[in-house]
Parts: C-alpha cells; structure tokens; sequence
C-alpha cells in the first residue's frame, strides 16, 4: 500500500468551489431579494469562469483530470456496470458521464443565467442581446435545468455515499488531499502551478470583460 497523489490541485480546488458556488447560488436564488440576487449573479459569473477552466483544463491539465484520461466509450461502460468491481485511480466509467453532465449543465445553468429576467428588476448582463420574449423563454430554461442539476448533484452524493459504505471505498478524502492510498500501479500526479494559475487568469478576464462589456 502507498500513498499517491491522484489528483491536482487546480482540480481540486475547482470541486470544492464549484460545491460552495452551487449552494449560494441555490440559496439565493430561491429566496429574491434584489440584495441576494446580486450575489446570485456574482456565483453564477464565478461558476461560468469555473467551468470554463475546468473544461480546457480537461484537455491541457494533469493526467487524471484530462477528459482523455477517464472518458470511456459504451463498451466499457456496460463491461464496468456489469463487474462493478473495479478500482481506479480516479473516475469510473459510469463516473466519467456523471462529470461531463454536470459539466454541461453547470455551463447551461451559468449561460442561460446570462440572458435572464426577472421581468421586474433584475437582469442578466447579457438580456440587452435578446427581445424579451426570448430572454423569458431562457429564464425558463434556466428554471428547468435547475431541476436536472439538483437531480445530478444528488446522484453524485448517492454514487460517494455508495462507494464508502458499500465498498468500503473514500472518494471523499482523496479530493481533499489531493492523495489515495493504493496498493495498485498508479501514476502519480502533478501539480502544474504555472499552467493552471495562467489559464485562470485568462478566463476570469474573458467573463469580467464578457459580464461587463459586451
């Protein structure tokens, strides 16, 4: 048994603010109020800017986040449901699809976000771009997706409530730390610093000037 590093720190640090962001925003937007809407968009903007991180980061970072790393196709998908046994480094097969929906709907939940109304006072930065019979019919969506999320996002708990009291496995630990103790031939990983601080910095320009400007 030893003790690796599985996963990097912009992957993990990405996890735990998207978690917290989820849970403000959830907060404030089912409550109103034009002071907690305000940190209902500021959420929804620092959410776009994570998501779009963690998706390059997908294709240029460590190699357990990288998409290629975990992604699988249907046969291995239906081979993993079957055996159930198998213990990677990182994601599973079935885990991987769990990833990239919650991906797509954090990405339409903070997009949609963009184009909405309240139809009284609050707007998003982007409702100028559309009549408002489009705007509403976004909002609707950003209504519904809501729906889908939450449905994944309890999912997600469901499959690491599973793992720990089933198979006696903590997915929990590693993506705090960083480290899973393993007796099997896992390749460590890195933290890339440089990569993920640049890319960072990057993204948050593009949505302050996209939240701001166009």
């Amino acid at each position: 048994m030893k003790k690796v590093l599985v996963w990097d720190l912009p992957t993990r640090l990405f996890h735990w603010s998207v978690a917290i962001l989820f849970c403000v925003s959830l907060y404030t937007g089912f409550n109103g109020g034009l002071n907690e809407m305000d940190y209902h968009m500021l959420s929804g903007y620092c959410i776009l800017g994570l998501v779009s991180f963690r998706i390059v980061w997908g294709f240029v970072g460590g190699a357990n986040s990288r998409f290629a790393g975990f992604v699988r196709g249907p046969r291995t998908i239906f081979a993993y449901l079957r055996s159930l046994s198998a213990k990677g480094s990182g994601h599973n097969p079935l885990g991987a699809l769990s990833v990239l929906a919650m991906l797509a709907c954090l990405a339409i939940q903070a997009v949609t976000g963009l184009f909405s109304t309240d139809d009284v006072f609050v707007d998003g930065p982007l409702r100028h771009l559309l009549s408002h019979d489009q705007s509403l019919r976004i909002t609707d969506w950003h209504k519904f997706n809501l729906w889908i999320l939450c449905g994944l996002v309890g999912l997600h708990i469901t499959a690491i409530a599973w793992y720990h009291l089933r198979r006696g496995e903590n997915l929990t630990l590693p993506m705090i730390t960083g480290y899973k103790v393993s007796d099997a031939d896992i390749k460590p990983e890195r933290n890339h610093w440089f990569r993920a601080i640049l890319l960072g910095g990057v993204i948050a320009a593009g949505v302050y000037y996209l939240v701001t400007y166009v």
